[in-house]
């Protein structure tokens, strides 16, 4: 006995969805490390003093949400490609309490934006020192590059001329921006307060994504849960 069509297009939705998930993972993962570890970044977390500001909370976050989703991924990808209930209903539960906890993380930042946007820009400009300070750290720098084109600013001054991480900027649009840029931390700062409802669908949006995931396995679960019974009933009528 097979799945039938629902349950098959349920588990190849939660196989695309690993797939993502995994990316993400492993990129946040590995970006958390990098800077973790790093010769020219470990030595920040060494002083007392610095352990509570955005540079070594950011980091952490990455590590832990990373490592997390990796865990998550590992139960879903195994309970969906081998149809295992055990791994399913694990899968489920970390679903359930991810999607709840995006929510909420989702109001909070909705709720406390400015500060937020304040508290990324700090993180942005720690970054951005280390980058300067270390000669160009090719981990960093892709980060910045990626912040850079995401939101379409260039460093903490924008102006071309003096800027010292302009190589990680986007290309300008016109005559004007090939001498100065919008600045980076403003951007950041402001973004949560400019774009909040567009933050706060991005975040609704990731939840809705893990609540889908979530339908898609309670909907394996019962297909697999009947096949067993199916099965079962089968043999205790042919023995």
């Amino acid at each position: 006995m097979a799945l039938d069509g629902c349950g098959i297009v349920c588990k190849y939705i939660l196989v695309i969805f690993n797939l993502i998930f995994a990316v993400v993972g492993f990129a946040f993962l590995g970006l958390g490390l990098w800077l973790r570890f790093s010769n020219n970044t470990r030595g920040i977390f060494g002083i007392d003093e610095l352990n509570s500001s955005a540079f070594v909370i950011g980091v952490t976050v990455l590590i832990a949400l990373g490592s997390v989703m990796l865990i998550v991924v590992m139960f879903g990808d195994y309970g969906a490609c081998n149809e295992k209930r055990c791994a399913l209903q694990v899968f489920s539960a970390l679903l359930a309490i991810l999607a709840g906890a995006e929510i909420v993380v989702g109001v909070l930042a909705y709720s406390r934006r400015y500060e937020v946007g304040v508290n990324m820009a700090e993180f942005y400009s720690s970054m951005y020192v280390l980058y300067v300070k270390n000669g160009g750290d090719p981990g960093i720098g892709v980060s910045l590059t990626f912040v850079h084109r995401m939101l379409h600013c260039c460093g903490v001054t924008g102006i071309s001329l003096v800027e010292l991480a302009k190589q990680t900027c986007p290309e300008p649009d016109g005559f004007l921006e090939r001498i100065v840029m919008p600045s980076c931390p403003d951007v950041i700062a402001n973004v949560f307060d400019s774009k909040a409802p567009l933050v706060m669908g991005i975040f609704l949006g990731t939840g809705a994504l893990l609540i889908t995931a979530l339908v898609c396995t309670i909907i394996l679960l019962q297909q697999i849960k009947k096949i067993n019974r199916d099965i079962t009933a089968y043999y205790s009528t042919v023995y």
